[in-house]
């Protein structure tokens, strides 16, 4: 009998076990291959829009993720720098073969978990509470919760023009009967498709035909931890380049040959990562589509061809691939396919990420209908720390759309459903000005020393940040400057307008124009990078950060009132019918949660809280 056991050693495994392993859980990781775990079948970077956010948040609860991207990144770019702080990101591009051995490392070290190399063919329940695994030599292991995390691995078939393979990503095995036991236990599982692009030689890349892109030239990193990246001088670049009219004529003609056109594939494709061909017919109006020529790794002599996923037969790809520029002479290393997988319906989920049906078992990745390695390896740490406080008698770690994409990521999931890949995005967010890039510690630290997974020295470190935020904050509110002062000479230099009377620092930096680097050498205080950037931010969109602060605090309230879990809805006079069926169907936990399901109207949240409060 072992404590807990996680099944897949994907983005989501990797954090689920090292969550529970690190809580002093006796802890089993079961992969197919160890060679592959934490690998990247995929594009090789990790954050972007929203994502970047979580790997951040990941960090801030004391998941691994954002150390291995910093460690291992090839290029680290800042995103939407033009825009505001809510939709301003990290995406690195990394190199895969390292991120995997970092992170193959770190779980080898781990104490308290051990990493099997068999596959589980069948849940154990009884009951309809988790019992243990069977291995494929007939083995039987028990343990008090199961964490499946099994990516696209449960059934998954491979898709290239009219061929259809059974087979895993990269070529690897697929588990043909896991899907199934879980349809015995009275699961409900359904058919989802993502895609990847081929890859080519570097060196059969014409890269003078292609646009230049670099990094950001800055200290920017995913860890808290971090205090070294790559320097930018030994960055590597990415290149851009476009679709065409000959690509989409080549594309348009062979169209029926796509795996994606001709009738094979059953799953729903990712509406916001479609296949080239998708994007030719979904958007017939556009005569190019951008294509990122991205590095995999400083070991390897391939590129990642972003944008161009396709199911077309390989002599159609590298026609498609040769009639883009620069990639006129491209040599293919590995060609595209289209993956089709189990997943199941996560409206089957509790917001804890633990199953409603069968008790502690908890899901976490793809399985739960969501794409990307950001919002895997995040739901993975809440499973591992919501295993971890069930096994503990404690209640579920669940956070609200106020205090993360992962509280968003996770309400969408268990209250909304999807029937495709769910891909998280900041226009998800009700709230993005509250869930900023800068701001994750102040959000989740706490919650992430609580689970124990931040360490002592790290939360004094947090706590002295926060401190000199509050101070500095304060300090600038005391420092008054007036007309005749150097510094107001010193912005008439930059072209800024006069100050024609006194005016504090604080009050200052209130002009969208003004920085506190143009105070810096005006002030008596020195401020750290990071707290000068939070303090700026703070005092430029204080009104805006103030409304949004009010919004949630509605939603707090909604979310402080519990719903009973054995409430029968069908009981309840005045319900609408769909209401009725949606609310025994999803079983909210809150009146917040109830209020945000398709189907359920005001009228009908009135008459709820009306039979709560009889």
């Amino acid at each position: 009998m072992t404590d807990i056991i996680v099944i897949g050693g994907g983005h989501a495994g990797v954090e689920a076990a090292l969550a529970c392993a690190r809580s002093g859980k006796q802890t089993i990781l079961y992969t197919m291959n160890k060679d592959m775990i934490a690998s990247m079948p995929c594009n090789p970077s990790i954050g972007g829009p929203a994502k970047g956010i979580v790997v951040r948040e990941i960090d801030a609860l004391g998941g691994e993720m954002g150390k291995a991207a910093d460690a291992t990144a090839l290029q680290f770019k800042m995103l939407n720098t033009t825009k505001g702080p809510g939709v301003q990101c990290l995406r690195v591009q990394s190199d895969k073969l390292a991120y995997k051995r970092y992170m193959q490392n770190v779980l080898a070290n781990q104490p308290n978990l051990e990493i099997r190399e068999i596959m589980v063919v069948k849940l154990l329940a009884q009951d309809n509470k988790i019992i243990g695994i069977l291995q494929e030599n007939g083995e039987c292991v028990h343990a008090e919760i199961v964490i499946l995390t099994t990516g696209t691995f449960m059934s998954s078939t491979i898709l290239v023009g009219h061929t259809a393979t059974a087979s895993g990503p990269e070529g690897e095995k697929t588990n043909d009967t896991l899907s199934q036991s879980l349809r015995d236990l009275g699961l409900r599982t359904f058919r989802l498709k993502t895609g990847t692009p081929a890859r080519i030689r570097t060196d059969s890349i014409d890269f003078d035909q292609c646009e230049y892109q670099a990094g950001t030239d800055d200290f920017i990193c995913f860890s808290y931890e971090t205090e070294a990246i790559r320097p930018f001088e030994k960055q590597y670049p990415c290149y851009l380049t476009y679709t065409n009219a000959n690509t989409h004529e080549i594309i348009n003609r062979n169209l029926s040959k796509s795996a994606m056109y001709s009738g094979m594939v059953k799953g729903v494709g990712p509406r916001y990562c479609p296949s080239i061909e998708d994007k030719l017919v979904r958007f017939a109006d556009k005569p190019r589509h951008q294509i990122f020529l991205e590095p995999e790794s400083e070991e390897l002599n391939t590129t990642y061809v972003q944008g161009f996923s396709t199911s077309m037969p390989h002599d159609v790809q590298e026609q498609m691939l040769q009639s883009l520029p620069g990639l006129a002479h491209c040599v293919i290393e590995k060609y595209a396919y289209a993956i089709e997988y189990d997943a199941i319906d996560p409206l089957q989920m509790k917001p804890s990420l633990e199953n409603k049906l069968i008790e502690n078992l908890f899901t976490a990745g793809q399985i739960n209908g969501t794409s990307g390695y950001e919002e895997a390896a995040g739901q993975g740490l809440l499973a591992g720390i919501n295993a971890v406080k069930k096994l503990n008698h404690e209640g579920p770690l669940v956070l609200r759309r106020d205090e993360a994409y992962l509280g968003v990521l996770v309400d969408d999931l268990v209250t909304k459903g999807t029937s495709e890949p769910y891909r998280l995005l900041t226009s998800r967010a009700e709230y993005r000005l509250l869930l900023r890039h800068d701001n994750a510690d102040e959000r989740l630290c706490n919650y992430g020393y609580q689970a124990g997974l931040i360490s002592e020295e790290r939360y004094q470190k947090f706590t002295e940040k926060q401190h000199a935020i509050q101070a500095g904050t304060e300090k600038l509110k005391t420092i008054r400057f007036t007309p005749s002062s150097s510094l107001a000479a010193y912005l008439l230099q930059l072209g800024f307008a006069p100050l024609n009377e006194g005016i504090t620092a604080y009050d200052l930096l209130k002009r969208p124009e003004i920085t506190l680097a143009n105070l810096r050498p005006y002030l008596d205080t020195e401020f750290a990078k990071d707290v000068a950037k939070r303090i700026e931010i703070e005092i430029k969109y204080a009104g805006y950060i103030e409304k949004a602060k009010r919004d949630a605090k509605h939603l707090q309230q909604m979310e402080a009132k519990r719903i009973p879990e054995d409430i029968d809805y069908t009981a309840i006079q005045h319900l609408s019918l769909e209401a009725k069926q949606k609310l025994n169907e999803i079983k909210p936990q809150t009146i917040g949660q109830a209020s945000r399901i398709s189907g359920v109207n005001p009228a009908d949240i009135a008459v709820l809280a009306v039979y709560l409060k009889s």
